[in-house]
């Protein structure tokens, strides 16, 4: 058996944290296994045999019909050789994945990410030539290969993820984005990596799908993910802001103070997909922290509509009384939108002095509720009254 596989950081060559090592079982394998068919059906012990070409065919006895399985059946099945016979099939899979016909290579591809589980040897470097393949159907098994073991190994496939990104392919770029987020789920390091590169990218492109990965990084990827979206929220294409200013509404919820320096910055934006993220990132801070209610005092009496519209909603929320009729009172005298102006009219009064009778009344407290019995009701109550006298007296006899 090879040694247990170890994802590095590539910068640095330093181990990343995963979770505690667990003991393979049959559901890893038979999850990256090829799909199901009849080379399931082969002895394991005829199945290193049967894919080296020593056998060129075995029968498998059905009662519909006889299955006549060969080399290419059984390189599918290859990760399921003896531990004994482990090292001989990883050098019948490499043989397999330069084979010259293109159906040996693609039922290698297929077999990679289970057989990578036991050994991993030389198997990157090979998925990496087959997503060059000259073969258009070897080319993109490759690539759905990549997406299925980048997750499992990302530094096993981090030169091939980084040559994938930047191809001028689009289906090859394409490939590589999703891979790479697949990655960054269960390896957040690897995503900043990735991310941290590609915002510095001339191309618009790059960083654009780049900064879609920031949401996937966002809950788990610490202080290195919270700066690169700070960064992102700096890029002169809209659409990288857009996508970094997606990604406050679930910082504000795990980081909260970085959140709020974050939500501020963006109220200085012009765009309006951005002030929409910054404003529900907003309703979900510390309503008490100073810096958001400073930030709502400020989004209050802003130039744009939207955000005067949410920071006025909140008005009522972190003032009150004489201090939130003052605040209302300035706000419209700048004012020019009818219903904010309405708003803050009504924020404005004061109801003691101001208001009509029956909102004066409202403020008072209620007379306590009176019981009345009805004529029937007082029967029933002295009947229980003269039952109980009568009890008592028979107790003291």
């Amino acid at each position: 058996m090879s040694r247990e596989y170890i994802a590095r950081n590539p910068k640095t060559g330093a181990s990343i944290g995963r979770k505690k090592k667990t003991k393979r079982n049959k559901s890893d394998f038979s999850a990256l296994a090829p799909t199901q068919g009849p080379w399931q059906e082969i002895p394991e012990t005829e199945i290193l045999s049967l894919a080296t070409g020593e056998k060129e065919k075995i029968v498998i006895k059905r009662d519909n019909g006889n299955w006549n399985l060969g080399r290419i059946d059984a390189i599918k099945a290859l990760y399921k050789v003896p531990p004994s016979q482990l090292n001989d099939a990883h050098d019948a899979l490499i043989d397999a994945l330069d084979d010259d016909f293109p159906d040996a290579r693609i039922a290698g591809i297929k077999v990679l990410p289970a057989f990578s589980l036991r050994k991993q040897d030389m198997l990157f470097q090979c998925l990496s030539d087959r997503i060059l393949d000259e073969h258009e159907g070897v080319r993109e098994e490759a690539m759905e290969c990549l997406k299925k073991i980048a997750p499992i190994f990302p530094s096993g496939c981090e030169m091939i993820i980084r040559r994938e990104l930047r191809n001028n392919t689009l289906n090859h770029r394409k490939n590589a984005f999703e891979a790479l987020q697949n990655a960054a789920r269960d390896w957040p390091e690897v995503g900043c990596l990735h991310i941290d590169e590609l915002i510095r990218e001339e191309d618009d492109d790059l960083r654009i799908r780049g900064s879609k990965i920031l949401r996937t990084i966002v809950n788990t990827g610490g202080a290195e993910a919270w700066d690169l979206i700070s960064w992102s929220l700096q890029d002169e294409h809209v659409q990288v802001r857009r996508n970094a200013a997606k990604t406050l509404t679930s910082l504000a919820g795990v980081e909260p103070k970085i959140a709020a320096i974050l939500v501020e910055y963006c109220m200085g934006e012009k765009d309006g997909a951005i002030i929409d993220s910054a404003i529900r990132a907003m309703k979900r801070l510390d309503i008490q922290s100073p810096r958001v209610v400073r930030m709502i005092m400020q989004g209050a009496s802003d130039s744009k509509l939207e955000l005067r519209k949410a920071c006025i909603s909140q008005l009522s929320i972190i003032l009150s009384g004489q201090e939130l009729r003052d605040a209302a009172s300035e706000l419209l005298k700048m004012e020019t939108n009818q219903g904010l102006r309405n708003r803050l009219t009504a924020l404005a009064r004061d109801v003691d002095i101001e208001g009509s009778e029956d909102e004066k009344n409202r403020k008072l407290a209620p007379l306590d509720k009176t019981l009345i019995l009805l004529p029937e009701m007082e029967k029933d109550i002295d009947k229980v009254k003269i039952d109980e006298d009568i009890k008592k007296g028979d107790n003291h006899k």
